[in-house]
């Protein structure tokens, strides 16, 4: 059976383990608006749900109405709720996509971006998908860009593996920090390197067979 992501998002209740991986995304999205230069800043969320981590850092954040961002979600009803969150908070220069994150399709007119984030992404690919998605996120970005990333620590643990694929596609590690006493574990990084031109049909990842899935592991415990 598919995932039900509606029942997945209930998981964010106050104190639970996935809304304090928020908190910590949350964090490190602060932290990466907080270093932009004066200007518009252009960001890029990756399967984003609600969108309730980029949109509960702008909720008051002082540069908030510098940011033009493009959030895509495939789930209708989560896309919808993101759209309803925008309007509430007078974000017009946010635009949410019901479509496929995957692609880069999916990112012409706002690529290249500030900020990109890549959360809830990296545990529901292949190893190779994720390396993918590494090597083509300087197509997406700006130079200087910072980007944000998700993934568990459960075994076999891929995150220093992630780690070191940043840093080969120019990506300097700034913060990787897990949540305590659970698998859930965010990054930090910036693109030292040159950024490269966008190109368009290029396909990042497709969402494995729920059973397929390494964040399955976390549930299921060691085989």
């Amino acid at each position: 059976m598919a995932t039900d992501w509606l029942a997945w998002h209930e998981q964010y209740a106050s104190g639970s383990a996935l809304n304090q991986r928020l908190e910590l995304v949350r964090r490190f999205i602060r932290a990466a608006l907080d270093a932009q230069p004066p200007g518009e800043i252009r960001v890029l969320s990756m399967c984003a749900g609600d969108g309730r981590d980029i949109l509960g850092v702008l909720d008051g954040h002082p540069r908030a109405t510098d940011v033009r961002a493009r959030l895509v979600e495939m789930e209708p009803v989560l896309a919808g709720r993101a759209r309803e969150a925008v309007s509430r908070l007078g974000l017009s220069a946010i635009d949410v996509v019901t479509g496929d994150a995957g692609s880069t399709d999916a990112y012409a007119g706002i690529a290249p971006v500030n900020i990109a984030l890549v959360c809830g992404v990296f545990g529901n690919i292949t190893d190779d998908d994720i390396r993918a998605t590494i090597e083509h996120l300087p197509e997406l970005c700006a130079a200087g860009a910072h980007a944000v990333w998700t993934r568990g620590t459960f075994e076999p643990d891929l995150t220093p593996q992630i780690r070191r694929w940043f840093e080969e596609s120019s990506f300097r590690n700034l913060a990787f920090e897990g949540v305590p006493g659970t698998t859930m574990a965010a990054g930090h990084v910036v693109l030292d390197g040159l950024p490269r031109p966008y190109r368009s049909g290029v396909r990042l990842f497709e969402f494995l067979p729920d059973e397929e899935r390494p964040s399955q592991r976390a549930i299921r415990g060691p085989a």
